[in-house]
């Protein structure tokens, strides 16, 4: 069977770097891994255009994709996941003692949309009863998946960072990620963020899906061997690191997880979250998100 070349864009989180260092391989793909960083810039080309015929997809966008009919499918393959409650912080001269306060405040966040906001949104919801609309978002970044609309209850003006905003007093609170700051100027906003999450986990059976893998309903059907070849390298790659880190922590909880068997579940509950917050015009369910690809993988 001759060797098919497919575009990847993919973030160098553990999963990432594996498949780069070209250790693990598949006789059906070659993958050419475009220069995409941050990753997150590569989600709107997905959607849009297709620009890649695999990439890394943030779980909202996916979701949002499939909702508003764009010509991506999703494996059913956990690249990111991390816990979230850390991720919205005050400045320490302006500290938020009890979440509940952040009613009729603004919260900043990159983009309305993003997978971090919605985690946060989410946690607020389940710890302290707060729903989305019931504070302001204040946001920068428009949605990946074009036909999304902000609710009224989001602000699209905040100009300069995050940082800056909270410094300011822009904002009562922002949502951060992988840009989270050190030292000790910022401050949690949840109290014992780490054993919340921990007991969500417990309670769940997951950790919190930040990013899974998308490709071009396109090639799917054109390159169905080396879809499934790209597949298996991601699935190996995701076990290799989940062991890699159980390894370095033997107690952790394991964060990425693969198959449709293990998501279904998982898809569904944040989908619903993300209904509840306005971020999707309808239900989905685990078959409309996993179903296009499901066959082709299990052939």
């Amino acid at each position: 069977m001759p060797e098919t070349r497919l575009s990847i864009a993919l973030d160098t989180h553990p999963v990432g770097t594996l498949l780069r260092g070209g250790t693990l391989t598949d006789p059906r793909v070659r993958l050419d891994f475009a220069d995409v960083a941050p990753i997150h810039k590569a989600f709107a080309p997905m959607v849009r255009e297709q620009r890649y015929d695999v990439s890394e997809l943030a779980v909202v966008t996916a979701l949002q994709a499939i909702a508003h009919g764009h010509p991506v499918a999703v494996l059913p393959v956990v690249v990111a996941a991390r816990f979230q409650r850390k991720c919205l912080i005050a400045h320490r001269s302006r500290p938020v003692t009890d979440p509940a306060q952040l009613r009729g405040r603004r919260i900043g966040v990159r983009a309305y949309t993003q997978t971090t906001g919605m985690w946060v949104r989410s946690h607020l919801a389940e710890d302290f009863g707060l729903a989305a609309d019931q504070s302001q978002w204040v946001t920068q970044d428009e949605a990946h998946v074009p036909e999304y609309a902000d609710p009224p209850f989001v602000d699209r003006s905040l100009s300069g960072s995050l940082v800056e905003a909270l410094r300011s007093g822009a904002v009562d609170a922002a949502v951060l990620g992988n840009d989270l700051p050190g030292g000790d100027e910022f401050v949690p906003v949840f109290d014992r963020a780490a054993q919340r999450d921990r007991a969500w986990y417990d309670a769940h059976g997951y950790a919190p899906v930040n990013h899974l893998v998308a490709v071009s309903t396109e090639v799917l059907a054109r390159q169905p061997d080396a879809v499934r070849g790209a597949y298996a390298l991601l699935c190996r790659a995701e076990e290799t690191a989940a062991r890699q880190a159980a390894d370095r922590q033997p107690d952790a909880p394991r964060l990425t997880r693969s198959g449709a068997d293990r998501l279904s579940g998982p898809i569904e509950e944040i989908a619903a979250a993300c209904l509840a917050q306005g971020l999707l015009p309808r239900p989905l369910t685990a078959e409309e998100v996993f179903g296009p690809a499901r066959d082709l993988l299990a052939a």
